[in-house]
């Protein structure tokens, strides 16, 4: 184990989406030299496992694994995901739902599924949802949710919630965002006093390979805000990574952080009525679509 490393993961486990780059990449750096751990789930096996290979070798913990997958915004890749997790580990104590994209054109998955809402809404929902008795058994255990400041003044259109009347890549993502945040308090509500919490964290605008997927302009005015306004992918890591370890923290649930303290986010984003609607409406979604249909890459790392 790395001297740095501090006790308070000794033992604990901690799976991170998209974390083979990026702050996903970053947090499991850290949660690995606080002694979790750690595993590594990215796109594409090969991907996943060098990323758990070079975080290990960086921070001499040997317990770094990874999972690789073909494509989040796939319910069934989701499915499949559970549960190699399942099958593997018998305790899960952190759950860091950080994989996520933004797309300049609105594009279906082979579900039908509209790609930014299925990606940044549905995966971690339904990835929380398969796991929860494992985290409750685990407790306490922590779901940390990627949200972001791009949620405010977005509020969730339930008459369209796949974009399909009118599309706006940036918009679908700040959308997708509240509806994160919606979904950590309805989930936060329906575990409290299971010893599970549910945040979600705002990392601020950081300076990786996030949205240059996107090509051509949009990707060019991503790279030239990020480098007047970015943060570094480490202090990008800062709060989730607090949200996920400090022992401060082990009761709270339900919240939005923003730099290491607790931000109201926007009023929307406190509608219980509107977090509950949405969680239903999640719930009828992911059950529609076949549990065995085939996956397809796409997402971001």
């Amino acid at each position: 184990m790395n001297a740095t490393s501090s006790a308070a993961g000794t033992g604990r486990l901690a799976v991170v989406t998209g974390a083979t780059s990026g702050i996903g990449r970053e947090v499991a750096r850290r949660l690995a030299l606080e002694g979790f751990v750690v595993v590594v789930v990215g796109r594409g096996d090969a991907r996943a496992e060098a990323a758990a290979r070079s975080i290990a070798q960086e921070t001499g913990n040997a317990r770094v694994e990874s999972v690789g997958v073909s494509d989040l915004a796939r319910p069934a890749e989701v499915r499949r995901l559970a549960s190699t997790l399942l099958a593997r580990y018998p305790a899960i104590h952190v759950l860091v739902n950080n994989a996520g994209g933004m797309f300049r054109r609105r594009d279906q998955t082979p579900d039908g599924l509209e790609r930014t809402f299925a990606l940044n809404v549905l995966g971690p929902f339904l990835l929380t949802n398969l796991l929860e008795d494992r985290l409750k058994a685990s407790a306490p255990a922590r779901v940390v949710n990627i949200s972001s400041a791009a949620h405010y003044r977005h509020p969730v259109d339930f008459s369209d919630l796949q974009s399909a009347q009118h599309y706006a890549g940036y918009r679908a993502y700040g959308r997708s965002k509240m509806e994160l945040l919606l979904l950590t308090r309805e989930m936060a509500r329906r575990l409290a006093g299971t010893g599970v919490t549910v945040n979600a964290v705002h990392p601020g605008f950081v300076r990786s390979g996030f949205g240059l997927n996107n090509g051509g302009g949009t990707a060019i005015g991503i790279r030239v805000a990020a480098l007047l306004f970015g943060v570094s992918v480490r202090r990008g890591a800062e709060t989730p990574v607090y949200v996920a370890s400090d022992p401060s923290l082990t009761t709270v649930s339900g919240e939005y952080f923003s730099r290491r303290h607790i931000s109201r986010g926007d009023p929307a984003s406190r509608d219980p009525a509107a977090a509950a609607r949405l969680y239903s409406a999640c719930e009828a979604l992911v059950a529609a679509v076949p549990p065995m249909a085939a996956s397809a890459a796409g997402q971001t790392p």
